[in-house]
């Protein structure tokens, strides 16, 4: 998840230099927040797939996602508080895989899971100002650290011939944790009010994990995640509204030889300026798992995820004398969700990129050609 990836750089228009274009030059940053797309470090059991987690974390895309950004470092850092809760099938295919479960066992159960993590990710990311396929080239690697709470209680049964085995009462864990990494390539190009991007990005499975452990900072997995990007901003008005949406490709955790199906996902924003600095809007996502988890429990199965969330967002841009500052709130509120835990999350981000050129009077071709980003 690139906390700065959107340092939004508008796209030159045919209007006067004047107030269009510092507002333009004030707004980019305003990009740089959006893209987080490695949050994929969420503790064990908030998400989806197996045990109720995945590697996209829906959200990390937001408005302005596809907009270039200004060349050069950038870092952005995100605090993500993600309270939620899960009964059923979720719970119960926590409570096999800490407790080592047959796939081959009946289970019956009456379980309820809910998991606080609390994280700050941090996401350094360089932009080249050389051009790559007649668009914006950036590289980002993203890793957080946190604190990871969840409880199990309820009673879980399991009987495989003659024997059964009996699980009842609470199960609770809480540690610091580290992430995996997140490294992320993004390609954006710009024309006007329109710009585009595709990204590619992975999870390398470096953190905090033990199937055993009912908090963790890991996913226990490798996955690969690639797609598109779409951001149309109008400097004039301040109208903006940006969608991003791929495919996520996960391999088999070696601790439980589970592996989650493949996931689609979509997260949108809409937003106005209704200053120079100050933007208010709605942001939202869809997750949708497109085939079935292979190695999970026969009463289980098929185990694939599914919501949809929805809800504000705020951001304000600070002009620096040499680095922009940009901050953002939003939250989503999940419904219409399957086999994965729900709630909401709240993420604050704090973004600093370079400011952007002072003037621009002939703007470079990357600027009418650039990628486009989130």
């Amino acid at each position: 998840m690139r906390l700065n990836r959107s340092a939004l750089r508008s796209s030159p228009t045919q209007v006067g230099r004047s107030s269009c274009d510092r507002s333009r030059r004030r707004l980019r940053p305003v990009a740089a927040i959006f893209a987080f797309a490695t949050i994929t470090c969420s503790p064990g059991v908030s998400l989806a797939d197996e045990g109720g987690v995945s590697f996209w974390i829906p959200g990390l895309y937001g408005s302005l996602a596809a907009t270039p950004q200004v060349p050069g470092w950038s870092i952005g850092f995100v605090d993500l508080y993600n309270p939620v809760s899960a009964s059923g099938n979720v719970a119960a295919a926590r409570e096999i895989t800490i407790n080592k479960f047959s796939t081959t066992v009946n289970v019956n159960f009456n379980l309820n899971l809910k998991a606080n993590p609390n994280l700050i990710l941090a996401n350094p990311t360089y932009v080249f100002a050389t051009p790559v396929f007649g668009g914006q080239f950036a590289l980002s690697m993203a890793g957080a650290y946190g604190r990871s709470i969840a409880e199990l209680n309820g009673t879980l049964t399991a009987t495989a011939g003659p024997l059964t085995a009996m699980r009842q009462g609470t199960i609770e864990d809480g540690r610091d944790v580290f992430s995996d990494l997140y490294p992320e390539a993004t390609l954006r190009w710009n024309r006007g009010v329109n710009s585009w991007m595709i990204y590619g990005m992975g999870d390398i499975p470096v953190g905090t994990y033990n199937s055993a452990n009912l908090a963790n900072g890991s996913i226990g997995h490798g996955a690969v995640d690639t797609g598109v990007g779409y951001t149309y901003f109008d400097p004039q008005t301040g109208h903006e509204f940006s969608a991003v949406t791929g495919l996520t490709y996960n391999l088999v955790n070696p601790s439980t030889g589970y592996q989650n199906g493949i996931d689609w996902h979509l997260d949108w924003g809409a937003s106005q300026f209704v200053t120079k600095t100050l933007q208010i809007g709605a942001v939202g996502y869809v997750y949708n798992q497109l085939t079935s988890d292979r190695g999970c429990l026969q009463v289980l199965c098929p185990f694939e995820s599914r919501t949809l969330g929805v809800g504000p967002q705020l951001g304000i841009i600070i002009p620096g004398a040499s680095m922009q500052t940009y901050l953002n709130f939003k939250a989503y509120w999940d419904f219409d969700t399957r086999d994965r835990a729900s709630g909401m999350s709240a993420w604050f981000t704090l973004a600093f990129s370079p400011n952007p050129p002072a003037h621009e009077s002939a703007p470079p071709p990357i600027l009418t050609k650039a990628a486009p980003h989130n």
